[in-house]
């Protein structure tokens, strides 16, 4: 039993390793890179990779390549493997420095928002209010058209028309969850344009009732400990600023 659990727990070390190591770099990951970090034998991570490849975890682009993470191999990074991240100071200060110029209107207020969330993410940032049906604020496109996984016209153009039409991602974005973030990966979305992305909201309060949403959405090669606990944390002072209003 104690062998058992001792694979296993090697195996999550890898899958983890693996999945970091392509979110890092956007290149299928070799069993050498890893056999070094492990102090392990490539061969040895070979057969780990056999068996996250046999469980759904990873994939190979083409024969002798390294390894992707698949869907559900982000899907189980995601629930099990990712430890929350506490942001920088700089960061925190970062972001409240940004709410600190003066806006009167809710509108403002939300496009900085969305502005805010690209800026310390790095990807698309959105923002939503329960009340206007079909008005959704948005920056940084462009941050996620220039990933490598955006290299071809017709992804690029479903892409675009999707947050240019809005209410397809708006009723992705405003399904109920209980949880403070919601994490969407690749079909999960069920959206055509943007099922090989991944999506994470979360919902912002006034004076206690949900009122709207943020969400960061990009590439499933995203970085989920820092943009999870980004999104958190602006959830969390757009909440602060809309009680104080």
């Amino acid at each position: 039993m104690v062998k058992q659990i001792d694979r296993e727990t090697r195996n999550r070390a890898i899958l983890s390793a693996t999945i970091n190591r392509y979110i890092e770099k956007g290149n299928p990951v070799s069993s050498e890179e890893i056999a070094k970090a492990f102090s392990l034998s490539s061969a040895t991570v070979r057969n780990v990779f056999a068996e996250l490849e046999k469980a759904g975890y990873l994939t190979h682009p083409y024969t002798s390549g390294g390894r992707i993470p698949t869907n559900k191999g982000y899907r189980y990074y995601v629930d099990f493997l990712v430890a929350q991240m506490e942001l920088f100071q700089e960061e925190k200060e970062r972001i409240t420095n940004e709410y600190n110029r003066e806006v009167s209107r809710l509108e403002d207020v939300l496009e900085r928002t969305s502005e805010v969330i690209s800026g310390i993410t790095h990807y698309a940032g959105i923002a939503s209010f329960s009340g206007w049906e079909g008005k959704l604020f948005y920056k940084g496109l462009s941050l996620v058209l220039n990933q490598p996984e955006f290299n071809d016209l017709q992804r690029i153009r479903l892409f675009v028309n999707l947050l240019e039409e809005k209410q397809q991602l708006l009723g992705v974005i405003n399904r109920n969850f209980s949880d403070k973030v919601k994490v969407y990966i690749g079909d999960e979305l069920d959206c055509p344009g943007i099922n090989d992305c991944s999506l994470i909201v979360s919902t912002y309060h006034q004076k206690r009732k949900p009122v709207g949403k943020v969400a960061v959405l990009g590439p499933m090669r995203m970085e989920y400990k820092h943009t999870i606990s980004a999104l958190e944390y602006i959830s969390d002072i757009l909440t602060e600023i809309l009680d104080s209003a």
